[in-house]
C-alpha cells in the first residue's frame, strides 16, 4: 500500500491539483490567513477558525512528536524533505476535499451544517453504498485506530521514568494500566458533553499547545545553532541520494516520509471535509482555503518543529529504538531532567485533544450511517466503546498500534483520492467565480447556478 499504491496516488493528486488550482497552496496563502479571522453572521455559529482548530486538533497529535522522531530513525534525515513535498503538495488536495464538503454540505434543523465525503459521494456518484463504506472506514480510523495510537503514544512516553517498570505479581507493570484507565476516563467525561464542549476545548487548548512547542523548539535549534546548515544540507542530500532513498522499501527515506507526513496532516484522506462543512462562510472556498492552512501548521511548523529540534540537538538517531525515547533523548540533552517533563506534558495536550478531534469525526459519520442525527444515548453508547480501546491501545505493541492506524488512514485515502478527482471541476469553477469576484472587489457569496449547479446543492440553492 506505502511502497507503492499510496506513494503515487498522493504525489500525483497533490500535483495534478497544484497546477489545476494555478499553485493555490502558494499564490493564495495570504487570502487564507485573512480569511481565518472572518467571523459568522450568525451568533453561536461555527466559525471558520473554529473548524480550522478542530480538525487541526485532530491532525495535530502524538504523531507530530513520536511519529515524525520515529520516522526518522527509520528512513533517516531524508525522511524530513518527503513529509514537506507531501504538506506543500497534499494542501493542494485538502483544499479540494474542503471545498467540495462545504458545496455539497447539509443543513441542519438548528439552521447550522454539516457533511463531508460521505455526502458528495452519494450526492454526486449516486452511491449511498459507498458513502457508507467510507463512514465505517473513517470511523474505524478515527474512533478506534487513531485513538488507540494517541493512547499508546502518550503512555509510551512515560517509559523514561522509574516508576513505569514498576511490576506486581505476574511482572504486570502497573504505570501502563493506570495511566490507560485514567485518559480513558477523562476522556469519557469530555466527550459526553457534546460536541459543542469539543469545540470549544479544542479552541482553546490547540493554540495554546502549538506555540508552546515550537516556542521550545527554537529554543533548542538556538542552543545548537551550529549544527543548523549541516542538518538542512543533510536533509536534501539524503533526500536526493537514490541509494538512501530506495534502500530497502520499507524502511526508505520516501515511505517514511509519506506515511507520516500523511498521518500527520491527513490530506487527501477525506477527515478534515466532515470539520469544514460545519462552518459558517460566504464561499465554500473560504473553508478550503482555511482548512489549507492547516496543512501548513500541522507538518510545515509543528513536524518540522520536532525533526529540527531532534536533530540539531546533536543526539544520534541510529541506536535508538523507536521516535519517542529519541524525543527525550534530545530534550534531555538541551535541558536536563526538565526536557523529558515537557515532552509528557505536550504528549498530554497532544493527545487528549486528537481524542476530541478524531470524536467529532466520528459523530459526523455515525448520523450519515444512520439517516438521521443520532440522540445523544446512541452517541454516548459509541464513545463509551471508543473509550474501551483507548485503554486497550495504551497495553499493545508500538508495531501493532501503528500498522493498524497506518492500514486503516491507507484505505480512507484510496476511497477519497479518485473521489476528488472525479469531483474536482466542480471546486475549480467555484474557485474561478471566488476569484472573479475578488477582483470586482466584492466579499465572494456563493451561489449554485453560478458554476451550473442550481437545485444541486441543499445549502446554497
Amino acid at each position: 500500500m506505502y511502497s507503492k499504491v499510496l506513494i503515487v496516488m498522493l504525489i500525483g493528486v497533490g500535483l495534478y491539483f497544484t497546477f489545476r488550482t494555478g499553485f493555490i497552496q502558494f499564490r493564495m496563502l495570504g487570502e487564507a490567513l485573512r480569511t481565518v479571522r472572518e467571523k459568522p453572521h450568525e451568533k453561536g455559529a461555527v466559525s471558520s477558525f473554529h473548524a480550522l482548530m478542530v480538525s487541526t486538533a485532530s491532525r495535530v497529535g502524538t504523531g507530530n512528536i513520536v511519529g515524525v522522531a520515529g520516522a526518522i530513525t527509520i528512513g533517516g534525515y531524508g525522511t524530513v524533505f518527503w513529509m514537506w513535498v507531501i504538506a506543500l503538495i497534499g494542501s493542494a488536495s485538502a483544499f479540494v476535499e474542503s471545498t467540495l464538503a462545504q458545496i455539497y454540505k447539509k443543513r441542519n434543523s438548528a439552521g447550522g451544517s454539516y457533511g463531508g465525503p460521505s455526502y458528495y459521494i452519494e450526492v454526486v456518484l449516486k452511491n449511498r453504498f459507498l458513502g457508507i463504506v467510507f463512514a465505517v472506514a473513517l470511523i474505524a480510523t478515527y474512533g478506534f485506530g487513531f485513538n488507540m495510537l494517541a493512547a499508546f503514544n502518550l503512555v509510551d512516553t512515560l517509559s523514561v521514568y522509574d516508576f513505569y517498570n514498576t511490576t506486581v505479581a505476574g511482572g504486570l507493570r502497573i504505570a501502563p494500566v493506570i495511566a490507560g484507565l485514567l485518559l480513558a476516563l477523562l476522556f469519557t467525561i469530555c466527550a459526553l458533553g457534546g460536541a459543542k464542549r469539543l469545540v470549544k476545548v479544542t479552541t482553546w487548548i490547540v493554540p495554546f499547545m502549538g506555540i508552546l512547542y515550537i516556542l521550545v523548539s527554537f529554543v533548542v535549534i538556538g542552543m545548537n545553532i551550529q549544527l543548523l546548515p549541516a542538518t538542512l544540507l543533510r536533509i536534501f542530500e539524503d533526500a536526493l541520494n537514490v541509494k538512501a532513498l530506495f534502500g530497502g522499501i520499507a524502511g526508505s527515506a520516501i515511505v517514511q516520509g509519506v506515511k507520516r507526513g500523511l498521518f500527520s496532516n491527513e490530506a487527501g484522506i477525506g477527515s478534515a471535509p466532515n470539520a469544514a462543512a460545519t462552518a459558517e462562510v460566504s464561499h465554500p472556498v473560504k473553508q478550503g482555503l482555511v482548512q489549507m492552512l492547516s496543512v501548513f501548521i500541522d507538518t510545515i511548523l509543528i513536524c518540522t518543529a520536532t525533526a529540527m529540534m531532534c536533530l540539531c540537538s546533536g543526539v544520534a538517531f541510529e541506536n535508538i529504538e523507536t521516535g519517542g525515547k529519541y524525543v527525550q533523548a534530545a530534550l534531555n540533552a538541551s535541558f536536563g531532567y526538565i526536557g523529558p517533563v515537557f515532552i509528557t506534558v505536550a504528549m498530554i495536550l497532544f493527545a487528549f485533544t486528537t481524542l476530541l478531534g478524531n470524536l467529532f469525526y466520528c459523530d459526523a459519520c455515525l448520523n450519515y450511517i444512520a439517516g438521521r442525527t443520532l440522540d445523544n444515548r446512541a452517541l454516548n453508547l459509541f464513545r463509551l466503546l471508543v473509550a474501551v480501546f483507548i485503554f486497550l491501545g495504551t497495553q499493545l505493541e508500538a508495531a501493532l498500534v501503528w500498522d493498524i492506524a497506518d492500514v486503516l488512514m491507507g484505505v480512507m485515502a484510496l476511497i477519497n483520492l479518485p473521489v476528488i478527482v472525479i469531483l474536482g471541476n466542480t471546486v475549480l469553477k467555484a474557485l474561478n467565480d471566488y476569484i472573479r469576484q475578488k477582483k470586482e472587489g466584492k466579499n465572494p457569496v456563493f451561489k449554485a447556478a453560478s458554476i451550473g449547479l442550481e437545485g444541486k446543492t441543499e445549502f446554497w440553492g
